[in-house]
């Protein structure tokens, strides 16, 4: 439901896959995890933006940009787990690989950065819509 309060943010981040094929899943403010991305900047494109989330919430600095995998819209996570309606994000994803094995997070919002299989990034991202575009971005490259 959109309202007039609703604020629309545009953000960018990633998917990446290391060389054992693990995901890169980072935790926010110690309760909720999701894919690593974060509002643009002005004047940022999406894909510069997306670089720089993922550095930011995983410490990867090696980033290898394989394509764009498309965007979709959810509202923010809430402090109760559930939707804020406060804030609608537009949220471009990429793909990318990397051989970095260590994941150190620069953003204190974004305290742990874990490699996860497959199965586990499904189960741990705690938006639906991003795990819906997750499972739909799979059939893409698998």
């Amino acid at each position: 439901m959109n309202n007039n309060k609703t604020k629309k943010v545009k953000c960018a981040g990633g998917i990446v896959f290391n060389k054992e094929y693990k995901v890169a899943i980072v935790n926010q403010n110690h309760d909720s995890w999701s894919l690593p991305k974060g509002h643009l900047d002005t004047g940022e494109t999406a894909l510069v933006a997306a670089k720089r989330e993922i550095y930011e919430e995983t410490g990867i600095k090696d980033l290898q940009y394989i394509k764009e995998l498309g965007s979709y819209s959810r509202y923010k996570i809430g402090l109760d787990g559930k939707d804020d309606l406060s804030e609608l994000k537009i949220i471009y994803i990429f793909l990318f690989t990397s051989n970095q094995d260590q994941l150190v997070p620069q953003d204190p919002h974004n305290p742990f950065a874990i490699w996860a299989n497959i199965e586990q990034v499904q189960k741990y991202l705690t938006h639906k819509e991003d795990v819906k575009f997750f499972n739909n971005s799979l059939k893409l490259w698998i």
